[in-house]
């Protein structure tokens, strides 16, 4: 006498046919992969950039940045910090047309030299040193 496929043999062997890649399936998706190439050639080099750009990034591009300007260094004793008044002179560590440091949050990030602008103090970057100097 025959044997009888029992419902647990039937359910698995329609699963197992299922889970085959058929013709049709493996085709639609090498199309799909296809109009993905051709959209991301059809992108200019900024829309490039701009889709692999991290998306926390500009969520951060209005956090402020303290900017500092270091025209030299000194170390005074407590008598003389306080013997300083109005028309006072202290000598600086740099020379007249040294470069200057530019510290973002305290930390070195470039060097430049000193400029005016309509009457105003501006500095020129001339070296962008970036992370880790000191």
């Amino acid at each position: 006498m025959p044997k009888k496929k029992t419902a647990a043999k039937k359910t698995a062997a329609k699963t197992a046919a299922a889970k085959k890649p058929t013709r049709k399936t493996a085709a639609k998706k090498t199309a799909e992969k296809e109009a993905v190439a051709e959209a991301m050639a059809a992108w200019t080099a900024a829309e490039q950039a701009a889709a692999l750009q991290p998306a926390g990034l500009e969520a951060i591009r209005d956090v402020d940045v303290e900017v500092t300007v270091e025209l030299g260094r000194t170390t005074v004793t407590l008598d003389q910090a306080l013997d300083m008044g109005e028309n006072s002179m202290q000598e600086l560590n740099r020379r007249v047309g040294e470069a200057v440091d530019i510290r973002l949050n305290g930390k070195l990030y470039a060097r430049g030299e000193v400029v005016t602008v309509n009457e105003y103090f501006g500095v020129r970057l001339t070296e962008v040193i970036g992370q880790g100097a000191e």
